[in-house]
Parts: C-alpha cells; sequence; structure tokens
C-alpha cells in the first residue's frame, strides 16, 4: 500500500496536500445501467435513476472507511443532452435534490464539487451547485466529484487552447488550467481506480487525462444494483494488481 502510493504520488500534479483526502484513492465511476435496471422490473426509466441515486449515497457512506479519499461519479455526461427533454429534465430535478442534503454531507465531513460545463444548466441547479460546494469546503473527509454536463475531450480543447500562447507547456500547468476549464479549480490527485457497472467495457469520454494510469475494472452489476460489497471488492481487485507506471517491475530490477 505504501509503495503504490509512493508511485502514485511521484506522478501525481499539484494538489492540496493538507487535505487528507488527497493523500488516499482516488476512485472514478461510470454509473451505468439505471435504465436498464427499471425496464426489467416494468418500471418507468426514472424510477430507475431514483435507484441509482440511493446507490451514490451508498457509496459515499462507505468510501472513506475503504481508504477512498476522492470519489468522482459521472451523473451527465454532455451527449446526454441528446435523450428525451422530460428524462433530462428529471435528472436535474433528482440532482437538485441531491444537493439539497448539504448540510448532511456537512456533517459526514463531505467536500462536494461539481466539475463540467454550468452555462447551459438551469439556473436554479447552478445556484444549488454554488450553494452546496459553499456549504461543504471545509470537509475533509471525503471529496466528492460529480461530473455534469462533462466531457473529457471538451475540457482538454478548452484548456488547450487558453494555453495556445505557450511555447512550452508541462503536464504539472496543463493540468492546473485543465481543472479551471472543468471548474474542478485545480487538479485532482490522479485516478488510481476506474469502475463502470452496468456490463459496459468503454470510457466514454470520463476523465481520460486523469485516468492515463487508473485501473479499470468493469462490473456486470447494473448501478442500482450496486454495493458497499461490490466496491470493496474492486478495491480488493484493485490491491491485487501491480501498478508499474511504466516502469520495470521490482523483481527484474533488482536482478
Amino acid at each position: 500500500m505504501d509503495r503504490m502510493n509512493q508511485n502514485r504520488n511521484a506522478l501525481s500534479l499539484d494538489f492540496d496536500e493538507a487535505d487528507p483526502a488527497a493523500r488516499l484513492l482516488h476512485v472514478a465511476v461510470i454509473p451505468d445501467g439505471n435504465g436498464r435496471w427499471a425496464a426489467a422490473r416494468g418500471l418507468p426509466r426514472p424510477a430507475g435513476h431514483q435507484a441509482g441515486v440511493d446507490a451514490v449515497r451508498r457509496l459515499v457512506e462507505a468510501a472513506p472507511a475503504l481508504g477512498i479519499g476522492t470519489l468522482t461519479l459521472y451523473v451527465f455526461s454532455a451527449d446526454n443532452w441528446e435523450r428525451p427533454k422530460a428524462e433530462v429534465l428529471g435528472l436535474f430535478a433528482l440532482l437538485l435534490r441531491f444537493l439539497e442534503e448539504g448540510e448532511a454531507f456537512r456533517a459526514l465531513g463531505v467536500r462536494l464539487q461539481v466539475i463540467g460545463r454550468r452555462d447551459r444548466l438551469p439556473q436554479e441547479l447552478r445556484g444549488a451547485i454554488a450553494a452546496t460546494e459553499k456549504l461543504t469546503a471545509a470537509g475533509r473527509r471525503l471529496h466528492l466529484r460529480m461530473a455534469v454536463d462533462y466531457s473529457s475531450q471538451d475540457a482538454i480543447l478548452r484548456a488547450a487552447c487558453r494555453m495556445i500562447s505557450s511555447l512550452e507547456i508541462s503536464r504539472r500547468e496543463f493540468a492546473r488550467v485543465l481543472g479551471l476549464a472543468s471548474h474542478s479549480g485545480g487538479p485532482a490527485p490522479d485516478v488510481d481506480l476506474l469502475i463502470r457497472t452496468g456490463g459496459e467495457q468503454r470510457l466514454s469520454d470520463f476523465l481520460l487525462w486523469e485516468s492515463a494510469y487508473a485501473e479499470l475494472v468493469f462490473s456486470p452489476k447494473l448501478w442500482p444494483d450496486f454495493q458497499a460489497e461490490d466496491l470493496e471488492a474492486a478495491l480488493r481487485e484493485f490491491h491485487r494488481r501491480e501498478r508499474r507506471f511504466g516502469r520495470v517491475p521490482a523483481a527484474v530490477a533488482a536482478v
């Protein structure tokens, strides 16, 4: 565990080292399968999204005890605007209610942050995001990041445009500007483990820069069925893997 953290930190970019969450694991999740979960039960799609919110709460409660300091969830992608308008509005209504639980997050020591574009979101939702971020800013037990109207490719492009006049661009500086472009305020620790539920095996334009050396775990479970035990199992798989970051394995290097 210590060796893994040392390797990760050697390649990580600047982030707030005073924040205990920054020294723990960064787990990213693509929570897929809400609609299929509802269809399998003869329920409307909004019922699946509501069940998915319950799964988010379970992971937020379980994450700190499992050594997770940063948890990033893919809530609404830039491509999700192509969904029916009623479904989009329903998703925003669920997110608004979730953000209204800010006092509960603060009590748990959770710092909630939304990354992604905000200019296309409803004004009420933008206000709720700002209020909840301010309310939970002192949280140090878990940094919960929710990607809303998010596209990793678009964020990288916007960051590149901001630095177009620079002749030499370091990864560190680019990551800082990328954080500004995606409203994260600066780089979080690189992603250690990326989980996708629902049986699909693709990244879907999520945290492409930050996941350069992430371990990938794909779960067949639909997101509303994902439990704290499934998160723990994914972490066990993560800890079984040897993370070399392009280096020679320790046993071979010794020879």
